[in-house]
């Protein structure tokens, strides 16, 4: 009899630990579906989120920038400051920057194929301010015209062809910031250092192929990028600059001549080749980051933008 009692001793407790270990299964099975679930949810209210942060930087730029001769650094801050939101149900943070504050890599190519004798010489300028061999801009300007002969630092569809995956050189012009990793000489830090001073759109859809300069707007490029406009533009200069334009965006390149100190003879010249604007400061092209976040779920819209033209997005990516 106490030998019977003992057996069914073990037997309850083999169920007993049995119906433990189902019930953890269950519980942690529903845990996960459930999660799952409402992770999948908490994604899709993030990403229409992010789309409205989108929607509302794009409607801003639209109202607020659209009747001012210029913009500024000021400007974008302040936009981006407007849509930040936070309640209850999620964040919508947006940063918008100026793509034609910016140099257009495409244009240190002329459209015969030859180097173009202003904009070559500030992207080596600029390559060599952030430690970057200047001879990286041969394997671009390879990249971007129709010739087949490699420049002595470039590289062709020959070099391509004998990588793994193989590809061509693309013979035009770059479509994306995120293209220059095709080409020779290229990696992530490279891309990463060249962020905030490179771009690929020009204002004007066919203003590449039409051989019109892409001006850089001097109320909102990178002081970096200021020093490396000109051979005979300073740190110092490029300094004045910044520092005037903190408190007083510039409207024309009039204001740059008469009221930065030592821009006098400097601005006629920057004017002349194409590398600023006379009139008009301001850009059409700007780069939106929407960052929305519900719950510990966050989706992020990045898109390139011409307001005011056509095609309205140049760039849309969602991840």
């Amino acid at each position: 009899m106490r030998n019977e009692r003992g057996f069914a001793l073990v037997i309850i407790l083999l169920v007993t630990a049995l119906l433990v270990a189902l019930t953890a299964e269950f519980v942690n099975e529903v845990y996960v579906d459930t999660s799952a679930r409402q992770g999948f949810v908490d994604g899709q209210q993030a990403s229409l989120l992010a789309d409205s942060g989108m929607t509302g930087g794009i409607t801003l730029l639209q109202l607020g920038l659209g009747k001012q001769s210029y913009t500024s650094l000021a400007d974008l801050d302040t936009l981006g400051k407007m849509l930040q939101i936070a309640d209850e149900k999620g964040t919508i943070r947006v940063a918008v920057e100026e793509e034609s504050g910016k140099l257009n890599i495409n244009r240190i190519v002329s459209n015969d194929g030859t180097d173009n004798t202003t904009f070559r010489p500030i992207a080596d300028r600029l390559f060599k301010k952030l430690g970057l061999p200047p001879e990286l801009l041969d394997a671009v300007a390879d990249w971007i015209d129709a010739k087949d002969e490699p420049r002595p630092n470039g590289a062709e569809t020959p070099y391509y062809q004998g990588l793994k995956p193989p590809y061509a050189a693309k013979n035009g012009y770059l479509e994306t910031f995120e293209e220059l990793r095709l080409v020779k000489g290229f990696d992530a830090k490279a891309l990463e250092l060249l962020r905030p001073y490179i771009t690929v759109y020009p204002d004007d859809k066919g203003a590449l192929e039409a051989n019109i300069g892409t001006p850089v707007n001097i109320n909102t490029a990178p002081k970096l990028l200021i020093a490396c406009l000109d051979e005979q533009m300073t740190d110092e200069l490029a300094g004045r600059i910044a520092e005037y334009r903190a408190t007083t965006p510039l409207k024309s390149s009039a204001e740059l001549q008469n009221n930065v100190p030592g821009m006098g003879t400097l601005a006629p010249i920057l004017v002349h080749n194409g590398v600023i604007r006379a009139g008009e400061q301001k850009g059409k092209v700007f780069r939106i980051l929407s960052q929305a976040t519900v719950n510990e779920t966050a989706r992020v819209i990045e898109a390139v933008v011409r307001i005011g033209g056509q095609p309205p997005f140049l760039y849309w990516r969602e991840y």
